[in-house]
C-alpha cells in the first residue's frame, strides 16, 4: 500500500514538474498575473462592501463578490488539472459535460420514451466523445455526435412508441449533446494539436482560449455596469449593454493580442482570432440567454455560486471553441 502511495506521488510530482519545465516562464508569468488580477479584485470587492450605502449597491457588490469567489475556485481547479496533464485535464471538462447536459436536460422536462436516448446520451456518449478526442481521432470525433448520435437518439425515442411532442423532445435532447458536450468537447482537443514549429504545449493554446472568452465576459459585465445605457436586448438579456459589448470586448481583443507569444500567431492573427472569440463568446452568451427566458430561468443551475451553473460559465466557450478549434486547425497544422 505504502509503495502504491508513494508511487502514486512520484507520478503526480514528475507530472507537475515536466509542466512546469516545458511551459518554461510563460505558465508562470501567467499564473502569476491571474493571482494578481484575483487578489487585486478581491481587494477591491471588499473595500466595495465596507462603502455602499444603497441597497441597489449591495446587491452589486454582493453579485461581484460571489463571482471573485466562483473564480477563485475555477482558477485553482483549472491550473492543477493543466498542471497534472493532458489526461487530466480531459477529464475535467468531461465531467463539465456532464454537469452541463444534467444542467440542460433538467431545465427541459422529459417523457419515459426519451430514457434510453438520454442514459446513451450521459454515459455512452460523453465519455466515448472525449475519449475520442483523446485519442486525436479528428475525424471520428468530429462527425460522431453530429451524425451518429444525431440519427440514434431519435431512433431510440420512436422505440417508446410516444409522439408526445416527439419532435420538441427530440431537438431539445439533440440540442443539449450539441452544446453540452460537442461543442465544448473542442477546448480541450487544442491539446492534441501538431502545429509545425510550434514548440510550446497545447495546454497554452487552451489557456488563452479560455482566458479571452471569459475576460471578455468579465470586462462587458464590468463596462456595461460602469458605463452602460443603450440595453442591447432587454427581452433576452437586460443586462447586456452595446456599451459593454463594444468595450469589454475590445478589452478582451487588446488582451488577446498581447498574448500572441504563447500562441503560433502573428499579433495580428492574434487579433483576429480573439475577435473571433469575443465575437463566438457573444452569440453563445446570447443564444443560452434566449434558452433560459423561453424555459422561464435565470440560471442554467446554483452549482457555482455567482455564476448559476455550470452552462451558465460555459455558454461563451460551447460557441467560440469548435470556431478557435477549427480555424487554428486548418490555418496553422
Amino acid at each position: 500500500m505504502n509503495s502504491s502511495m508513494n508511487s502514486l506521488i512520484t507520478t503526480v510530482t514528475d507530472s507537475v514538474t515536466t509542466a512546469l519545465a516545458t511551459t518554461k516562464p510563460l505558465f508562470l508569468w501567467l499564473s502569476g498575473a491571474t493571482l494578481g488580477l484575483l487578489v487585486v479584485a478581491t481587494l477591491i470587492g471588499a473595500v466595495l462592501a465596507h462603502r455602499v450605502r444603497t441597497p441597489a449597491g449591495h446587491d452589486t457588490v454582493r453579485n461581484l463578490n460571489a463571482r471573485i469567489r466562483s473564480w477563485w475556485v475555477m482558477v485553482a481547479l483549472f491550473a492543477a488539472a493543466m498542471l497534472l496533464g493532458s489526461v487530466v485535464t480531459l477529464v475535467l471538462f468531461a465531467l463539465l459535460s456532464y454537469l452541463a447536459l444534467r444542467e440542460f436536460i433538467t431545465l427541459t422536462p422529459t417523457r419515459r420514451g426519451d430514457h434510453a436516448g438520454l442514459f446513451l446520451s450521459f454515459f455512452v456518449v460523453v465519455p466515448l466523445q472525449y475519449w475520442l478526442v483523446g485519442i486525436g481521432w479528428y475525424g471520428l470525433f468530429s462527425i460522431f455526435i453530429p451524425v451518429y448520435v444525431f440519427m440514434a437518439l431519435p431512433s431510440l425515442s420512436v422505440l417508446g412508441a410516444d409522439t408526445t411532442d416527439f419532435l420538441t423532445r427530440t431537438a431539445k435532447a439533440q440540442w443539449g449533446v450539441m452544446l453540452a458536450v460537442y461543442c465544448t468537447s473542442h477546448a480541450p482537443a487544442l491539446l492534441w494539436l501538431d502545429i509545425p514549429g510550434y514548440e510550446l504545449p497545447g495546454a497554452l493554446l487552451l489557456l488563452y482560449l479560455m482566458t479571452v472568452a471569459q475576460l471578455s465576459d468579465v470586462f462587458q459585465y464590468v463596462f456595461g455596469k460602469l458605463w452602460g445605457r443603450t440595453r442591447l436586448s432587454p427581452g433576452i438579456s437586460p443586462s447586456k449593454t452595446v456599451e459593454g459589448l463594444v468595450g469589454g470586448g475590445l478589452t478582451a481583443v487588446a488582451i488577446g493580442t498581447g498574448l500572441h507569444v504563447i500562441t503560433p500567431f502573428t499579433p495580428l492573427q492574434a487579433a483576429g482570432m480573439s475577435l473571433v472569440i469575443v465575437t463566438a463568446g457573444f452569440f453563445g452568451g446570447f443564444v443560452l440567454s434566449a434558452m433560459k427566458r423561453d424555459l422561464g430561468v435565470k440560471d442554467w443551475g446554483t452549482m457555482i455560486e455567482g455564476h448559476g451553473g455550470v452552462l451558465d460559465r460555459l455558454d461563451s466557450v460551447v460557441f467560440s471553441a469548435p470556431l478557435f478549434f477549427h480555424l487554428t486547425r486548418y490555418w496553422f497544422t
